[in-house]
């Protein structure tokens, strides 16, 4: 994976990032609104060595080499017992004196005889009353470790230069470090997040990535990818809904494709088919049914799935009536024909106790052999092929198959296996179709789909309609009403016949008279344009 491909990742969970990001700045403003504050005092001193008054320069500098190297061993004894024991006596402290050694922190400044005693507590001023009293007892235990055996003072003298004062402000928690470390950490577990979900995903998401779990085991082509639609349960012609939407431009490109897969051999009988149920086969079914009619050929749409069967919901039709009517000699194919619009259907009748039994029949093959005859164009709508071997069974009786691959949830391997299980029956498949993809990942690197529709212009008194739509009246917000629009139509009417114009093209005596003398409304030009849909 490049940087792009981390970037699409990360594109693509964005909820689950923002999320975690979420998760972990509320936990960090969590943190700082429950955490009990603490304040922190610090008291400086000053180490020097005692001696003569005559002093020369060598001996202070001695002298200061001395004291630097046993400030950084004093700093260890503040927080001995020989400290803390005296200071908890000493302020009746609450705490034993392993409690109050790890609140106290020592610090010798770097090439320095200064020495901080820093004082950690809930209370700001018992921070600072603690730290004092460290301090002072801190030199004397000093002074008394540093004093010869025989001697009445010590030459190391410890000074308090700075007292510790009372903080105005707690040291911890704060609240903008606790946030941006909730932030940063809910960003980077999100981040984690995702790319373990990547990694350990196996659905197909694109064109690209079918294609290449096709090329690992040998499979057919990618023929078509249809963008999902939301609106697809509600509106399940995508021709119908919008003929110029990404939807139908799809099953068009599809049609195509189909059409050129075998040109010496084109597959006239051909079914629809998926690994498992719920991935849109279908509407795939229904859509190029559609769109092989809208060419001008006869097209007939035939409902197999007798398990559980959908054409007939979806298209608003009798279900009752159909393929399994026919089979068991009841009714002829001709009389359960039924129409959907530009193609017609033969759904699946009641629902048998033994379908794959009533499918591997000869009244099928006769069935699908007299359709064939009839129509131009078969399309058959079978059951899954990982579930229930419905679909294998008539492999013998249509030309190939079209496999149907949901996007974002058919696995690699689900493909795999729905492809040997039709090859082993003999079963051709002839293509694959990426149903239900998202617009952003399946339509180039950046995630740009485009639309080549017609742009309509209005003419004539259409457009003298909208013009008076688009007009506002002088001192209103809002567009004209039904009843504003006739007053104008009205007035205009009543001012008399229009003034004559020259007719394009005519002669010199060439006018164009009265509106009633005029040519009809000219029919919209379709001025095509080009739309990034991102």
């Amino acid at each position: 994976m490049d940087l792009r491909d981390y970037l699409r990742v990360l594109s693509r969970r964005w909820r689950a990032i923002t999320v975690l990001t979420l998760l972990g700045t509320s936990a960090g403003m969590l943190l700082t609104y429950t955490a009990v504050p603490e304040y922190r005092a610090t008291a400086k001193l000053f180490v020097s060595l005692q001696g003569g008054t005559e002093a020369d320069t060598s001996q202070l500098v001695q002298g200061n080499v001395f004291t630097q190297a046993r400030v950084r061993s004093y700093a260890e004894v503040a927080a001995s017992p020989l400290v803390t024991r005296h200071v908890v006596r000493q302020l009746k402290l609450k705490m034993s004196p392993a409690e109050l050694s790890g609140r106290i922190s020592a610090a010798a400044q770097p090439d320095t005889v200064l020495l901080q005693l820093t004082v950690t507590d809930t209370r700001a001023a018992r921070a600072a009353q603690i730290s004092n009293a460290v301090a002072e007892r801190f030199t004397e235990v000093i002074r008394g470790l540093e004093r010869p055996a025989y001697a009445e003072a010590s030459p190391v003298r410890l000074s308090i230069t700075e007292p510790a004062a009372v903080p105005t402000r707690p040291f911890s928690p704060r609240p903008a470090v606790n946030v941006a470390l909730g932030l940063l950490a809910g960003l980077v577990l999100g981040a984690a997040f995702a790319l373990a979900r990547e990694t350990l995903d196996t659905s197909v998401r694109t064109s690209k990535a079918l294609t290449d779990a096709l090329a690992g085991v040998g499979g057919p082509s990618v023929l078509g990818s249809i963008v999902h639609d939301p609106n697809a349960t509600t509106r399940p012609l995508a021709l119908r809904d919008d003929m110029h939407g990404l939807r139908a431009e799809g099953f068009r490109r599809l049609r195509t494709c189909l059409q050129f897969v075998d040109v010496d051999r084109p597959p006239k009988v051909i079914a629809v088919t998926s690994p498992l149920s719920g991935e849109g086969k279908t509407s795939v079914a229904i859509n190029l049914a559609a769109t092989l009619a809208e060419t001008g050929a006869s097209v007939c749409l035939v409902d197999t799935d007798l398990r559980r069967p959908s054409t007939a919901r979806t298209l608003g039709l009798i279900r009752d009536a159909g393929l399994t009517t026919a089979l068991i000699g009841r009714a002829e194919v001709g009389q359960l024909l039924q129409s959907a619009g530009s193609f017609s259907v033969l759904t699946s009748g009641a629902v048998p106790p033994n379908p794959t039994e009533l499918l591997g029949t000869a009244q099928l093959r006769t069935v699908l052999r007299g359709l064939a005859e009839k129509f131009d164009h078969v399309v058959v709508d079978t059951a899954p092929v990982l579930p229930v071997a419905d679909a294998a069974v008539i492999a013998s009786e249509v030309d190939g198959y079209l496999l149907v691959v949901r996007a974002s949830r058919t696995s690699r391997d689900q493909v795999a296996e729905a492809l040997r299980a039709l090859r082993h029956v003999g079963a051709s498949v002839v293509g694959t179709v990426l149903n239900m993809a998202s617009p952003k990942e399946d339509r180039g690197a950046h995630g740009y789909a485009y639309e080549y529709r017609p742009q309509y212009h209005a003419t004539g008194r259409f457009a003298r309609l909208a013009r008076i739509v688009r007009r506002r009246p002088a001192g209103t917000g809002r567009r004209p009403g039904l009843a504003g629009i006739a007053r104008v139509l009205r007035r205009r009417r009543s001012t008399g016949a229009a003034p004559s114009l020259p007719i394009p093209g005519g002669g010199p005596g060439a006018r164009l008279g009265s509106p009633a003398t005029a040519p009809a409304d000219e029919p919209p030009r379709p001025v095509a344009v080009e739309r990034s849909v991102q």
